[in-house]
């Protein structure tokens, strides 16, 4: 499959309420995200790591969404927040970061260190912790949300997605990050079967704070358009790719 943009939205049964996790969403995408699953009739949960920065986002989205703390590089905070949520249909694991975009010649290893530890290995222990709840769902699905400069096919040979004299070779530690979190998509997808659905987005560039001082940028709102396609796919939608946020496919 190529496209899911034509693909309609999986429906949520009368009566019910789905329950949507979004980690990082008091802000960007993952805000963004929110609201949208909320004017779908979602029961959103959005996670921030700072309470009072979570509960000033959730008055701005109005009801129907819920806050927990959540750090995805604490186990502990992430074992705690699943428990408090109970009953899950949707995981989209937003929360990421960038800390910087030097290449191999001045990237050092706390940069690495840090994408990592969020971006790779916090977005597979806030999976783990959330299988259980996922696997009582009668529709589950996990969002990854990685980024095209994450895919080493745009990544080989210039292409119109890239402003390819800038990013040839920088950023290594967050684009090899998010080359990380497509292969944990795949490989995630393999393990699950097609029961759980495990897609992961390519956002664009948009307006938010991931790169600081960066300006330019297109509205947020457009990409989590994506993410939230992807969040209600229906039950023979696709698993195990990589997609963009206009609804194409993204190569490996």
């Amino acid at each position: 499959m190529d496209r899911i943009d034509r693909l309609p939205e999986g429906t949520i049964p009368a009566g019910t309420a789905a329950t949507a996790l979004v980690t990082g969403g008091n802000s960007g995408i993952g805000f963004e995200i929110a609201r949208q699953l909320i004017d779908r009739g979602v029961s959103v949960r959005i996670s921030a790591r700072d309470l009072a920065t979570g509960h000033r986002a959730a008055r701005d989205l109005g009801p129907g969404v819920g806050v927990v703390q959540l750090d995805v590089t604490d186990p502990a905070s992430v074992s705690a927040a699943v428990k408090q949520i109970g009953d899950l249909d949707i995981l989209v694991n937003n929360a990421g970061v960038n800390p910087g975009g030097e290449d191999i010649t001045g990237t050092d290893l706390e940069q690495l260190r840090v994408a990592y530890e969020t971006n790779v290995f916090g977005l597979i222990t806030v999976t783990q912790s959330a299988l259980p709840a996922l696997h009582r769902s009668a529709h589950p699905r996990i969002v990854n949300v990685s980024s095209g400069t994450g895919s080493l096919t745009w990544n080989s040979s210039p292409n119109p997605q890239f402003d390819w004299e800038q990013v040839a070779g920088g950023g290594l530690a967050y684009r090899s990050s998010k080359t990380a979190v497509n292969a944990v998509t795949l490989l995630t997808a393999q393990a699950l079967g097609d029961g759980v659905k495990v897609n992961a987005l390519a956002p664009g560039r948009r307006r938010t704070n991931l790169v600081a001082g960066a300006t330019g940028g297109g509205d947020p709102a457009e990409a989590a358009a994506g993410a939230v396609r992807l969040a209600l796919l229906p039950d023979d939608g696709p698993t195990g790719a990589l997609w963009s946020w206009d609804g194409t496919r993204v190569p490996w």
